[in-house]
C-alpha cells in the first residue's frame, strides 16, 4: 500500500504538508515525493507565505521505501527512486522561493534526512535520532546529496556522518548545524507554527529575494566538471545493480549483519 501526503492550511498563508505512511514508518515512495513536489511547485501561487514539512504517526522518515523491491527488479527500480540529481521533491524544495520549515517529531534517516536538510529551517522534537546509513547498506550517495551535508555541517562531520553511519542525537545534531532548535514533545507543532507566522509577517520581497541570492551563491561554488559529474553519476547508478546493496538491504529488513563481497 503506497504512502501519502497530507495537505492542509493550519494558518493564513501556511501550506502544511505531512508525510503519512506508517506501515513503513512514514518512507519514502513514489506517491509521497510526488505529492511533495506537486504541493511544493503549487506553492508558488503567490498567495502560499510559508511550508511546514512534517511526519504523522510520531515519524518523520525512515528514508526511501527500497527494502520491499523485489530483487529481480530491484536495481532498475531502487535507482529510479532514489537517484539524484533527479528526485522531484528534493528538486522542487531547492528551487522554490517560499521559506520552508521541517518539523521533525520522531527518527530522521537517510532520504528523509536530506529531504529535512532541503528545508531552510529545522525543529526536531527532543529524543529522537537522525543518521545517514549508505554505509550499512552498500549504497553510494548521490554527489549533490553530499553537497549538501558540506554546505550544512561542513566537511569533518560529512565524513563522520556518512562512512561510519551512527545514529546521532537530537542534540547533538543542533551542535553540528542539522538542527536550529530542538522542542519539547508537546512543543514541536508551535514552535514550527511560530515560525511560520513569523515567516508570513515578513517582507515577502525580501524572504523571496534572499532565498534566491543564497541559492545562485551556493550553485557558484558547486560548480563541476561535467566530465567529473557524469562519472560521479555513474559511480552511484552503478551501484544499484551491485551484490552489496541487494545483500546490505536484506540484511537490514533481517535485522543481521552484512556479508560484504565488496562487488
Amino acid at each position: 500500500m503506497a504512502g501519502e501526503l497530507l495537505i492542509d492550511e493550519p494558518l493564513d498563508g501556511v501550506r502544511r504538508l505531512t508525510i503519512s505512511n506508517p506501515a513503513k514508518r512514514n518512507a519514502l515512495d513514489h506517491a509521497i515525493l510526488d505529492g511533495i513536489a506537486a504541493a511544493v511547485r503549487g506553492a508558488d501561487d503567490g498567495a502560499t507565505r510559508a511550508i511546514v514539512l512534517t511526519g504523522a504517526h510520531g515519524m518523520f522518515s525512515s528514508g526511501y521505501d527500497i527494502g520491499d523491491i523485489p530483487e529481480d527488479v530491484f536495481a532498475a527500480e531502487a535507482e529510479k527512486l532514489v537517484a539524484h540529481p533527479f528526485t522531484s521533491a528534493i528538486d522542487a524544495l531547492d528551487a522554490t522561493d517560499v521559506p520552508t520549515i521541517a518539523a521533525l517529531p520522531g527518527h530522521t534517516i537517510g532520504g528523509g534526512l536530506e529531504l529535512a536538510l532541503a528545508c531552510d529551517l529545522r525543529v526536531a522534537r527532543d529524543g529522537i535520532k537522525l543518521g545517514m546509513p549508505p554505509a550499512k547498506l552498500g549504497l553510494v550517495y548521490s554527489h549533490t546529496g553530499l553537497r549538501r551535508f558540506l554546505h550544512a555541517i561542513g566537511e569533518p562531520r560529512t565524513r563522520q556522518l556518512f562512512l561510519l553511519g551512527r545514529n546521532i542525537s537530537a542534540r547533538e545534531a543542533k551542535t553540528w548545524g542539522l538542527l536550529h532548535e530542538i522542542a519539547g514533545e508537546e512543543d514541536l507543532e508551535g514552535v514550527a507554527l511560530d515560525w511560520a507566522a513569523e515567516l508570513t509577517a515578513n517582507a515577502p520581497l525580501s524572504v523571496r529575494g534572499n532565498k534566491r541570492v543564497l541559492r545562485a551563491l551556493l550553485d557558484a561554488e558547486a560548480t563541476l566538471d561535467p566530465a567529473v559529474e557524469a562519472e560521479l553519476i555513474a559511480l552511484r547508478k552503478a551501484c544499484f545493480a551491485s551484490e552489496d546493496l541487494a545483500e546490505g538491504v536484506r540484511a537490514f529488513a533481517e535485522k543481521r549483519p552484512a556479508r560484504w563481497q565488496g562487488k
